[in-house]
């Protein structure tokens, strides 16, 4: 990502969860907001790549379908990931959780999107300096009202760490904590991702939860991995399940779920037949034991 770029990651998956959102039934995820937040040129220009998309699997002649294009492009993921999120997240503020840190936020509309939740939580959006520009920039233009229970928390990770961004904040790292991390691990370096966690760890009290997406070692797609390259976002980091619980033992974790392909197509997918759970893509639980 470049310095002072908005992630192009954050915007598609925006886009993705609110074309969900408004085309699809059955909703796996309700983000009826997500696709205001994209101005409307940008929209353009992101559907006229769809029009003009890949025909990868299609016979001589033949175009994708946009269901199968958004397959490709990792719509089940997406969806699935930020709907298992908050669930876990309404369990968790049902079991005393009082805040709630979103790392890689880019245009996350929980706070907009479920006011009944956020009266009861303080939520942290992280993310580079840039995105948070551009989304608070938008967020002005739309007129949307923000809840003094939102803080925004720009960090170029380069330059500092999450524990001394959230210092500047209203954070306490006394409260038991939700800590969502969606889309982000596979664009870091291993060292990157378990040195995250360990601050995850450090900065939130026994019981706190992290949740995340990973990729199980694969020959990534590669046009996929060709697109992403393109816009300076390219995959870097792939885990194996077990290794990676007896890692984040050792950082101070508890495994609570390791939600696999299987589990993930059982939950969100059943009877579906434009998508499915992509088979190389795992979700992780895991709660803080000290």
């Amino acid at each position: 990502m470049k310095e002072n770029q908005i992630s192009l990651t954050a915007i598609i998956s925006a886009y993705i969860r609110g074309y969900h959102a408004m085309n699809e039934t059955p909703k796996i995820f309700d983000d009826f907001l997500a696709l205001a937040l994209i101005p409307e040129e940008r929209r353009t220009l992101i559907e006229q790549g769809f029009a003009s998309g890949p025909t990868s699997g299609a016979g001589a002649g033949e175009m994708t379908t946009l269901p199968a294009l958004l397959q490709a492009m990792g719509l089940p993921q997406v969806v699935s990931r930020a709907r298992y999120t908050e669930e876990i997240l309404e369990q968790a503020v049902e079991q005393g959780a009082e805040q709630y840190v979103i790392l890689g936020a880019g245009l996350d509309t929980f706070a907009f999107r479920r006011p009944e939740l956020l009266e009861k939580l303080h939520l942290f959006e992280v993310d580079h300096p840039a995105t948070q520009a551009f989304k608070q920039e938008r967020l002005a233009e739309l007129g949307w009202e923000m809840s003094p229970q939102l803080h925004f928390v720009p960090v170029n990770f380069a330059k500092e760490s999450l524990a001394e961004a959230l210092r500047r904040t209203a954070y306490d790292p006394q409260k038991k904590t939700v800590v969502s991390w969606l889309g982000v691990t596979m664009y870091l370096s291993r060292d990157e991702v378990l040195a995250t966690l360990g601050s995850i760890a450090e900065m939130t009290p026994a019981g706190s939860s992290v949740i995340f997406d990973y990729f199980t070692p694969i020959n990534t797609e590669l046009i996929m991995q060709a697109e992403l390259r393109k816009i300076g976002e390219p995959f870097q980091t792939s885990f194996d399940p077990e290794e990676l619980a007896r890692d984040l033992s050792r950082l101070g974790f508890s495994l609570h779920e390791h939600a696999s392909p299987a589990v993930i197509q059982q939950r969100y997918f059943q009877g579906q037949t434009d998508y499915y759970a992509s088979e190389h893509v795992h979700f992780g639980w895991f709660t803080t034991t000290r």
